[in-house]
C-alpha cells in the first residue's frame, strides 16, 4: 500500500484527534492536492515550516495507529468475514 494512501486512512480513523490546524494542513496537501508552497503562500508561512508540520502530523497518526491499532484491527475482522453485506454493516459501524 502506498505511504500516501495509508496516512489518509489513518486520517479517517483518527482526524478527531488532530488540531483544526492539523486537519487543515493535512486536508490542503493530501486531499486538495496543493503543494508546500501553496500551502506556506496560503498561511504565509514558510515552506519548510508546512513540511516540518506534514512530518509531525504523519508521525502522529502513526503513533495513534501503533498504540490503538484500529485499522490493523479492522483489517483483521474484514479478513475473517466473506459475506460482503456483512462486511459493509461493519464497516459502517466502525466508521
Amino acid at each position: 500500500m502506498k505511504r500516501e494512501v495509508y496516512l489518509t486512512i489513518l486520517f479517517d480513523y483518527y482526524e478527531s484527534l488532530l488540531s483544526d490546524k492539523d486537519k487543515d494542513y493535512f486536508k490542503a496537501y493530501y486531499f486538495d492536492n496543493l503543494s508546500l508552497g501553496e500551502i506556506a503562500l496560503n498561511l504565509d508561512i514558510s515552506r519548510n515550516a508546512v513540511h516540518k508540520r506534514l512530518k509531525k502530523i504523519e508521525e502522529i497518526l502513526e503513533n495513534y495507529e501503533e498504540k490503538l491499532k484500529l485499522f490493523e484491527k479492522e483489517k483483521k475482522i474484514m479478513s475473517l468475514i466473506s459475506d460482503e453485506k456483512l462486511k459493509e454493516d461493519i464497516k459502517n459501524i466502525l466508521n
